[in-house]
């Protein structure tokens, strides 16, 4: 063979080889490609923002208001309530100076009438229910036909006082002086008399003493 077709054999086998090799690579390529194709893709994780927590409201104590205490009205305002309207229920007069005051026909039911200075006063028909009479003067009072009921007499000077047809029931006349004291027709059914001074005193009929 001479040199000129050898050179040209060489060259078309090179050509072949090299066809053959590419050929080779791209079969080698395509699972990969394909690989690659059906892969599905994974989808990007959104990134969540870390927020901080909502910071608690601050809660201010709530200032304390004291209480108001309600008024308390004063004796002599009470006094002159009571001159004026003729009623003063559950009031304070403790203390309170009344003597010779007209006080017909008033209400002082549940009243504080402690140590009150009544003597010589009207108090006729007078509603003085279950107040509170203790050490009361009444001397030489008028308490004809008034309710006193449940009132507490302790200790109280009932000297000379009238007490005519007054309702005394269960009314609490323990140590009082009712010395020379007038109580005739008085209801005195229940009433506490331990201790009393009944000297010259006109008496309930069918009075029994204690």
């Amino acid at each position: 063979m001479n040199k000129p077709n050898s050179k040209k054999l060489t060259q078309w086998l090179v050509t072949a080889l090299f066809v053959v090799v590419v050929a080779t690579f791209s079969l080698l390529d395509q699972p990969s490609a394909k690989a690659q194709t059906i892969t599905p893709s994974e989808p990007a994780l959104e990134s969540t923002p870390i927020t901080s927590p909502a910071a608690s409201p601050v809660l201010e104590p709530t200032p304390v208001i004291p209480p108001v205490a309600a008024p308390v009205e004063s004796v002599a305002a009470n006094v002159r309530r009571l001159l004026t309207t003729k009623e003063c229920v559950g009031c304070n007069l403790t203390g309170a100076v009344l003597k010779d005051a007209n006080l017909q026909a008033a209400n002082l039911q549940g009243a504080n009438l402690q140590e009150a200075d009544f003597e010589r006063a009207n108090l006729q028909q007078t509603n003085l229910q279950g107040a509170n009479l203790q050490g009361a003067d009444l001397g030489k009072a008028n308490i004809a036909g008034a309710n006193l009921a449940g009132a507490n007499l302790f200790d109280a000077d009932l000297e000379k006082a009238s007490f005519l047809g007054a309702n005394l029931q269960a009314a609490n006349l323990q140590n009082a002086d009712l010395e020379k004291t007038n109580l005739t027709n008085a209801n005195i059914q229940g009433a506490n008399l331990m201790g009393v001074d009944l000297q010259d005193a006109i008496r309930p009929e069918g009075f029994i003493a204690q």
